[in-house]
C-alpha cells in the first residue's frame, strides 16, 4: 500500500517561509501526477501546485511568484517551498499523487488522485 507522508508544517509569521516535504513509500511504482492541495477552515480543498511526471508545474493564481513546487522522481518525493507567506495561506496542506500510466489534470479532476497524505498544518500569523 502506497503511503504519502508530509512534513514541514508549522507556525510562521506573515512574510516568512516554510518548506513542505512529502515522501511516498510502500510498493511503488512510478508516480505520475504529484501535487500539493490545501484546505482552509470552512473552505473547499484547492490545488496549490503540482505537475505530471515530465510536465510543467501548475500553480494556483494565489500562490504564483511565492510558492515553488519541485519533485524528485527517483526518490518519489515532492516539495513545496513557500515564501512571503500570508495569513490567508493558513490551511492544512496535503500531498497527493497518482500512478496512472497516462495522467493529466483532466483525469485528476475527473477521477481524483490515487494517494493522499494525512496533511500538515500551516499557520501564518499576522
Amino acid at each position: 500500500q502506497v503511503q504519502l507522508v508530509e512534513s514541514g508544517g508549522g507556525l510562521v509569521q506573515a512574510g516568512g517561509s516554510l518548506r513542505l516535504s512529502c515522501i511516498a513509500s510502500g510498493g511503488i511504482f512510478r508516480l505520475n501526477a504529484m501535487a500539493w492541495y490545501r484546505q482552509a477552515p470552512g473552505k473547499r480543498r484547492e490545488l496549490v501546485a503540482g505537475s505530471m511526471r515530465d510536465g510543467p508545474t501548475k500553480y494556483a493564481d494565489s500562490v504564483k511568484g511565492r510558492f515553488s513546487f519541485s519533485r524528485d522522481n527517483a526518490l518519489n518525493t515532492m516539495y513545496l517551498q513557500m515564501n512571503s507567506l500570508k495569513p490567508e495561506d493558513t490551511a492544512v496542506y496535503y500531498c497527493a499523487a497518482d500512478d496512472r500510466t497516462e495522467s493529466s489534470w483532466y483525469k485528476v479532476d475527473l477521477y481524483g488522485m490515487d494517494y493522499w497524505g494525512e496533511g500538515t498544518l500551516v499557520t501564518v500569523s499576522s
